[in-house]
């Protein structure tokens, strides 16, 4: 009798960024413009790279890879998070919360793997470049590809079985503008103090495994190459920038959201704001801006355009 007088959670309430209806109303055109740049942004990086024989290694292959997984992880969360803000209930199936928990997880995590593998990239093209070729082909970059898409699916299918069975019957206001984990489990109506560590558990060691990879590849990039070169740390600092750029950008919101202690609201909502529609943006913009032959295919694609546009 008493389980029958239980009522289950079917859907959840997000309370989104702010609660003022004419801030929503202000923010609206912002984050549509940043999603618009986001999706142009990163199909232009991998329109570019397939088009363009002169970007046709390794490297890029891996810069088309990290920008479609920059697109996915965007489009996870800012398409409901801009149309919520013309919405007073802000609603999401039970269904589409775990959905967007295993995506979330899923393009998180496969990037995190993603970045380590750039990095191993730019280690063999600094540290051994004679050898670049032969140990850098191209069965070699889509397993490791492959491994990065492994790996992420698996955590998000880690994260996803420790909550998809939890007993949700009571509270179902998520204080977000998506179904983030350490939130939804506070609505389980049981004691998840535990289940929350292990969840963070999770994650942090993925995100810290990943994070520490990355220090000690570009650090001994830097060192190997200061030691055989005069100018070489400069040159390996001004080959890596972009790249240690992506990786703060990206670890350092997912590392303090999962490590630190204290939950401050404002400052979770910041920070998931930050890695899910601000470094998806600003990714295709650093490699953009900071790399020559990106830039020169640029310049070449406007010259395709316009000389084809004159032979009408």
């Amino acid at each position: 009798m008493e389980e029958a007088n239980v009522s289950v959670v079917t859907e959840f309430i997000f309370r989104g960024l702010c609660n003022s209806k004419e801030l929503q109303t202000f923010l609206l055109l912002p984050f549509s413009i940043l999603y618009l740049m986001t999706t142009v942004g990163n199909f232009l990086v991998v329109l570019l790279i397939m088009t363009d024989s002169r970007l046709h290694s390794p490297m890029y292959f891996l810069l088309a890879n990290l920008s479609f997984v920059d697109f996915c992880l965007s489009s996870v969360t800012t398409p409901k998070l801009t149309t919520d803000f013309l919405k007073d209930n802000k609603t999401i199936s039970f269904g589409g919360c775990m959905s967007q928990i295993l995506c979330v997880h899923f393009f998180g995590g496969g990037e995190m793997v993603l970045l380590v593998t750039m990095a191993y990239d730019r280690y063999v093209a600094i540290c051994k470049p004679l050898h670049y070729s032969s140990i850098m082909d191209r069965r070699k970059c889509i397993w490791l590809v492959l491994i990065s898409w492994i790996i992420g699916f698996g955590h998000a299918m880690s994260q996803l079985a420790m909550i998809l069975d939890l007993p949700f019957c009571g509270p179902r206001v998520v204080d977000s503008f998506f179904c983030d984990i350490p939130l939804v489990i506070k609505l389980a109506c049981m004691d998840t103090h535990t289940l929350g560590m292990l969840i963070n558990a999770d994650s942090g060691f993925l995100a810290t495994t990943c994070f520490i990879l990355l220090l000690i590849s570009y650090t001994y990039i830097l060192l190997t190459v200061r030691l055989h070169s005069k100018d070489g740390a400069s040159k390996a600092l001004s080959t890596c920038t972009s790249h240690i750029t992506v990786v703060v950008m990206f670890f350092g919101p997912c590392i303090f959201i999962y490590l630190w202690p204290l939950s401050i609201t404002w400052v979770d909502k910041f920070l998931a704001v930050f890695y899910t529609v601000i470094t998806p943006l600003l990714n295709p913009a650093i490699y953009t801006l900071r790399n020559k032959e990106i830039r020169n295919a640029i310049k070449r694609l406007i010259s395709q355009h316009i000389d084809s546009t004159d032979d009408f």
